[in-house]
């Protein structure tokens, strides 16, 4: 009996390894993908982005903010955008990237907001997001400014567009009440390239004058390139 009992605890001890690695594995390749599905619907939106000034600029307004972190903005969405199949043909929505409270009272969630420009957000958008990424610890969206030649972590110029977006992603951290421990952070940050800008009212229409006034426009002040 004592040697069958050895022999069981040892038995047992292998299988709660493999088990324990099997379910540490599993968690770090959920949060990788939730992590890469997060960045890529930023980085997609960003890259459709459109601004109009005039009277149209209260649909149109581009917003940054530290804290809380939060990224406003409106674009012509793709057919496979997350929840396009709800808006129909109301493919140029406005966007609205935030942090909320999750499940967990020590959770924050990455969640995504969606309207169309001419509609209010209705109510079970705004009482159930989307939600992104679970578990977040960092949400911070820079902007380069031109003007200051530098990142700034706040955007009040409302009626323009920032030539470069920097967004930083960090999950995970969160405490696994299976294993007892802290499950590993994981970071990363994009830097995109703002593909439009703020169109002026004197080019909505005929628009051809705008670019009759001789000069060439200004070379903007990009960051250096860090390898």
């Amino acid at each position: 009996m004592a040697i069958f009992s050895i022999l069981l605890a040892t038995v047992y001890s292998c299988w709660d390894l493999v088990w324990r690695a099997s379910r540490v594995s599993q968690t770090a390749a959920a949060q990788v993908q939730r992590q890469r599905v997060a960045i890529h619907t930023i980085e997609d939106a960003l890259t459709c982005i459109q601004s109009f000034g005039g009277p149209s600029m209260k649909y149109y307004c581009f917003i940054v903010n530290e804290d809380p972190p939060e990224l406003d903005f409106t674009a012509r969405l793709p057919d496979d955008f997350p929840r396009n199949g709800k808006f129909g043909d109301f493919n140029v929505r406005q966007l609205q990237f935030t942090l909320a409270a999750g499940a967990d009272s020590a959770e924050k969630d990455l969640v995504l907001r969606q309207r169309p420009i001419l509609l209010d957000m209705d109510e079970d958008e705004q009482q159930h997001p989307l939600v992104l990424a679970r578990y977040v610890q960092t949400f911070k969206v820079e902007c380069w400014d031109t003007n200051q030649a530098e990142w700034m972590t706040e955007w009040d110029n409302t009626n323009s567009i920032p030539p470069l977006i920097r967004v930083k992603l960090v999950l995970g951290g969160n405490k696994n009440n299976n294993f007892g421990n802290v499950e590993p952070t994981l970071s990363v940050t994009r830097v995109i390239a703002a593909p439009s800008q703020t169109m002026p009212p004197a080019v909505q229409g005929q628009g051809a004058g705008a670019f009759n006034s001789g000069s060439a426009p200004p070379t903007p002040t990009m960051p250096p390139v860090i390898r």
